[in-house]
């Protein structure tokens, strides 16, 4: 299994996207960046987009995505994962007719541009050969992360966005690659907990939930503004712990 990091950034500055990580070319978590970041060619090969939350910066490309399905008359609909919650506010506040057009209803071909389906919390389903379950985790709106196991056993957890939090621990054994957020230096750990967020320190004790670490932590969601001083704080944890943490970068290509 191979991810393609489109965006991984906890603010938006140059050079810095949105959260978007690109499974095997064909399969999306979280859409904060597509177009900007992948050429036609590429978006027309991707048929599922796995959504944690309806934040903006986890779904914003998702229109776009739809406007150029349409402006080249592509045969093709894209299916939309997420809660029945994350979907409705997708439904009430962005593609309503009103902030944009609703591609639910606007067919392609034969088929809406965009199809949502929703999904069961630790109930587990497949998307394209993968089998995927979602769990909760503690944002400021309802949130999961996803664990995505291929058909070679290979398994990533991706919390999205998170607070302290515990259902997907309970569940994060045989984890072979884990993407997960840290958005905040230490300092900043009360406003971390408050925006359900977590920072280096918070971190350290995520982790110490989890039964086995998984082989490789790739920190994502840094806000840039800070980003020198998480990276020394993190590089303090690895020292520390001898836990392999990498900080994901922009473009980049991980195997689990």
């Amino acid at each position: 299994m191979n991810i393609k990091v489109l965006g991984s950034s906890g603010a938006e500055l140059p050079g810095y996207n949105s959260s978007a990580f690109l499974v095997d070319g064909k399969v999306l978590l979280d859409a904060g960046t597509i177009g900007t970041s992948l050429r036609e060619s590429k978006q027309w090969e991707l048929k599922d987009i796995l959504i944690t939350h309806a934040h903006l910066d986890h779904i914003k490309a998702i229109p776009f995505l739809a406007d150029n399905i349409v402006i080249k008359q592509k045969k093709h609909s894209v299916t939309l994962f997420g809660t029945k919650e994350t979907l409705k506010t997708l439904r009430d506040h962005l593609l309503n007719d009103k902030l944009w057009p609703d591609f639910t209803k606007i067919s392609a071909s034969i088929a809406p541009v965009l199809k949502m389906k929703i999904i069961v919390p630790g109930r587990p389903f497949i998307v394209n050969g993968y089998t995927v379950t979602a769990y909760p985790v503690s944002h400021t709106v309802p949130a999961v992360g996803y664990i995505v196991r291929d058909s070679s056993g290979r398994t990533l957890l991706y919390t999205g966005d998170t607070g302290p939090t515990q259902k997907i621990w309970a569940s994060s054994d045989r984890i072979n690659t884990m993407i997960i957020e840290v958005s905040f230096p230490n300092n900043m750990e009360e406003l971390a907990v408050k925006t359900g967020h977590l920072t280096p320190h918070l971190l350290g004790v995520e982790t110490g939930k989890m039964k086995h670490l998984p082989d490789k932590i790739l920190i994502t969601h840094i806000k840039p503004q800070y980003m020198a001083k998480i990276r020394k704080e993190l590089q303090a944890i690895r020292k520390k712990t001898r836990i392999v943490i990498q900080i994901i970068k922009d473009g980049r290509i991980y195997k689990v």
